[in-house]
């Protein structure tokens, strides 16, 4: 028999309740997950018991895992939680991916931690059937993480050079293609790049042999393809400033002060982000510097904020909705097979790109 300060300390059980109540353990179990079998007389009457032995009802999560599925969905980053919230593209990917859960009922949890330990125990204590992976260059660890939780999970890049693992992204080497092309097109001949990161934890102006070994794939790939389209239309790329932000504004606006500071500076600024994008019109506003009279600015990914900015944004428009879309479903979906999706990019031309000024 339990002594009285183990009763006082144990958690009650169900098993508690039913004995209060005078039912079966089954009987009470149904009165928590299936009352309309069970007479209104004993419902009342165990309800009562747990009420007074203040039980609040079983576990969900035990339930869900003797299941085998708690119909959950995990979008985890390296990023702060902030990032989800405050990034354009990142609203923009969760506008999908919420729209793929709230069709079949399903949930979601950010995983995120601003620490690899933090990072490990909230990705091994999530309660999900698998993970959308955020940010996956530069995050094998997140990658080691999700794997050892046995899930399913997807990379919302393809750059990740591993077919083992499920990826959906854009060819980002024709988007900035065509980003590049149109300014081209349109008569620029003096160019600057405010890129992404290539490796963590660094920003300023880029050596060639930095974007050899760039750790971020993605942002290699644009200026790849930047400056293979400025060859096929003679421009010198050496020439060009490429200055590595955090896709943030500081950086940004760090960047925009040291390429204007140059004797040339260019005609046109070529974005990684549309968030980079919105930064450099404001800044490029503030000094006094028409967009696009004086400097052409073009973005890449197609936020719907880049349509509301003044002047509207130029940009290269992903699918960003429906990559969101396809990431949930291939977890919600999940049949064990791994899935590679290269979705296609367009440019949407806005007010924001237009020929150089005449005296350039």
């Amino acid at each position: 028999m339990a002594s009285s300060s183990e009763s006082n300390t144990r958690p009650i059980r169900l098993a508690d309740i039913a004995k209060a109540a005078g039912v079966s353990h089954g009987t009470a179990s149904n009165v928590f997950s299936r009352p309309e079998i069970v007479r209104e007389e004993v419902r009342e009457r165990v309800k009562a018991a747990a009420e007074a032995m203040g039980y609040a009802g079983p576990d969900p999560k035990g339930r869900l895992l003797r299941a085998g599925k708690v119909n959950a969905i995990g979008v985890a980053t390296t990023e702060p939680l902030s990032y989800f919230f405050d990034d354009p593209f990142a609203r923009a990917m969760m506008a999908g991916i919420s729209e793929a859960c709230d069709a079949t009922g399903a949930g979601i949890a950010l995983v995120s931690a601003g620490n690899q330990e933090k990072l490990a125990w909230n990705i091994q204590s999530a309660l999900v059937d698998g993970f959308i992976l955020f940010c996956i260059e530069g995050g094998s660890r997140l990658v080691e993480l999700t794997r050892e939780r046995k899930l399913p999970f997807v990379a919302l890049e393809l750059g990740f050079d591993d077919d083992t693992v499920s990826a959906i992204g854009v060819d980002n080497v024709a988007g900035a293609r065509l980003a590049a092309q149109h300014l081209a097109e349109l008569g620029h001949r003096r160019f600057a790049v405010l890129a992404l990161p290539f490796a963590d934890g660094s920003t300023g102006l880029v050596s060639p042999e930095k974007v050899r070994t760039a750790l971020y794939t993605g942002t290699r790939d644009r200026l790849v393809g930047y400056f293979e389209a400025f060859s096929r239309c003679g421009v010198d790329t050496a020439g060009i400033p490429v200055y590595e932000t955090e896709n943030d504004e500081a950086s940004t606006r760090a960047g925009l002060e040291t390429i204007f500071a140059s004797a040339e500076p260019p005609t046109a600024i070529l974005a990684m982000s549309d968030r980079i994008a919105m930064v450099a019109i404001e800044w490029l506003a503030a000094r006094g510097m028409a967009v696009p009279g004086d400097v052409s600015v073009v973005g890449f990914d197609g936020v719907p904020d880049a349509a509301l900015c003044d002047p509207p944004l130029t940009t290269v428009a992903q699918p960003i909705a429906e990559i969101g879309r396809r990431a949930a479903r291939t977890i919600l979906d999940f049949d064990g097979t791994v899935r590679r999706e290269t979705l296609g990019v367009e440019l949407v031309v806005r007010a924001s790109s237009g020929p150089p000024p005449k005296t350039a």
